[in-house]
């Protein structure tokens, strides 16, 4: 038999994966969409695996695909462009917060583990926005990469399409805006300088933490806050844009460390900042509360009673406007820290605008316009 506080536990246990090591979803198991096949149905068989075999070992998978179309365009209000690439699809980084995670319910996969680690990989994306930027009728304007899925997220050191798509934008001086919170955008940084002397892009790093620990709980494969900030003084050095982003401000957990994100964005030469306040789309929000179960049960109430004081009494609010920016007193409490402090770091609000005046269609292999 077992005692009351036994039976809680296990009944806990079960409500709440435990956390698996270097992984960020606690599992696979969130409320069902889209006609998604439950992977946790022989819960015994799979206790006993993880008994065997170290949880830590679930591999990365990649599948190779390749679409017809690379460009994604939005009329969203919220954002500074319309449109985008992602050159892969799902992230090994495997942040617990990250709102792209949804997406991959739509093939019938986990925005859980699967989304960190049944990847894909778009090899022909350089190759399809050649093409694109071909086309008489198109128009230049910034173009986003990063802005769903990180374009450096481990994969990229394999398949080096982020590398590609920023070769093809420097052959056709198209402006593009990257955002990523990976130091491995450094290993571009050659082609990025080539950009920025045209005045043709930025990098946005992105930075939730200073704390290595804290960091490694939220986005556990993405490089540490140090290795991030080292490249926004690289990346300023070398004359590009830096811009510093904290995406999302965890209530209760990193909001404490604002101030000291903003100073050290500064000091590393970030030419501005932003931040965006947690939001829990869809899946994320049960992964979400898993994952506060597991590693700050005695935070989880205040925290996600503040998340729903910043979308309106909800843990997510899908309007325009508000989506990124919250709404309520403590949102505006995070907004007018981040302005006092980015003050005085002497950090001054400026709109970024690239040129789109020095864009030259590509020459595609084999078209008549190759004979000139």
């Amino acid at each position: 038999m077992f005692s009351l506080y036994e039976e809680q536990m296990r009944s806990k246990s079960n409500l709440y994966p435990r956390a698996r090591n270097g992984r960020g979803a606690p599992s696979n198991a969130v409320p069902q969409r889209f006609n998604l096949h439950d992977r946790e149905i022989d819960g015994d068989w799979l206790d006993e695996r993880d008994r065997i075999d170290d949880a830590a070992k679930l591999r990365t998978e990649v599948t190779i695909e390749f679409p017809k179309s690379i460009i994604n365009y939005n009329s969203s209000p919220d954002l500074p462009f319309d449109r985008s690439i992602n050159a892969y699809r799902g992230c090994e980084h495997g942040c617990i917060y990250c709102y792209a995670r949804p997406t991959h319910a739509y093939h019938d996969l986990s925005p859980g583990l699967d989304f960190e680690s049944k990847l894909f990989a778009k090899p022909n994306a350089a190759d399809l926005l050649r093409q694109t930027f071909a086309k008489p009728n198109y128009q230049p304007a910034s173009l986003a990469i990063g802005t769903n899925t990180d374009p450096y997220q481990p994969i990229e050191k394999t398949y080096r399409i982020t590398r590609q798509i920023l070769e093809v934008m420097l052959e056709t001086r198209h402006p593009v805006v990257i955002t990523t919170k990976s130091n491995r955008v450094l290993e571009d940084i050659d082609v990025l300088a080539s950009l920025a002397e045209l005045n043709l892009t930025a990098v946005a790093i992105s930075v939730t933490s200073l704390d290595p620990k804290t960091a490694r709980l939220l986005e556990p494969r993405a490089p540490a806050p140090a290795r991030r900030l080292e490249a926004v003084r690289m990346l300023s050095q070398a004359g590009i844009h830096a811009h510093v982003n904290i995406a999302p401000v965890v209530p209760g957990i990193t909001d404490h460390e604002i101030e000291a994100i903003v100073a050290a964005a500064a000091a590393r030469g970030a030419r501005s900042i932003s931040f965006i306040p947690m939001r829990l789309p869809h899946e994320v929000a049960p992964l979400f509360e898993q994952w506060l179960e597991s590693h700050y049960p005695e935070r989880k109430a205040k925290v996600m009673s503040i998340i729903r004081q910043m979308r309106g009494g909800r843990r997510n609010d899908p309007q325009f406007h508000s989506r990124m920016r919250g709404q309520g007193p403590w949102a505006e409490l995070i907004r007018t820290r981040l302005n006092i402090a980015a003050r005085k770091a002497g950090m001054k609000k400026s709109k970024l605008k690239l040129r789109t005046d020095l864009f030259r269609r590509p020459l595609i292999r084999g078209s008549q316009l190759e004979m000139f």
